[in-house]
């Protein structure tokens, strides 16, 4: 799936990386726990969360995570714009909640990183 249709699907807004449409994801997790997404790989996916702060940047870096999704209408401050814009990872607002935003992408074929994870 591509960013634009997340995009779309979402109803998000790009904050960071609206030149950059056509990056693919293969999966989605959601979590406001660092430490999740740190557990399995999640390269080419991307993450739904409500943490808006530097540290979700610098994590989703660490993880490979090719895009950040901030919910319930969340909006970023500077710092978290600027570590999007440094580390080249798509940055995007939605209005719905997770368990909204999660069941949206879901729906239209998202897989969850589970369906990636080695058997």
């Amino acid at each position: 799936m591509l960013i634009s249709d997340v995009k779309k699907i979402l109803r998000a807004e790009f904050i960071v990386g609206k030149e950059k449409p056509d990056r693919e994801v293969k999966a989605g997790v959601a979590t406001d726990l660092m430490s999740d997404l740190l557990r399995i790989p999640h390269t080419e996916v991307v993450l739904l969360t409500g943490l808006n702060n530097a540290q979700v940047i610098r994590t989703s870096l660490i993880a490979g995570v090719e895009a950040v999704i901030l919910v319930r209408g969340k909006k970023p401050n500077e710092e978290v714009v600027k570590q999007a814009h440094e580390h080249n990872i798509t940055l995007l607002a939605t209005p719905f909640t997770m368990f909204t935003a999660c069941g949206r992408l879901c729906n239209k074929g998202l897989k969850g990183v589970e369906a990636k994870a080695p058997a």
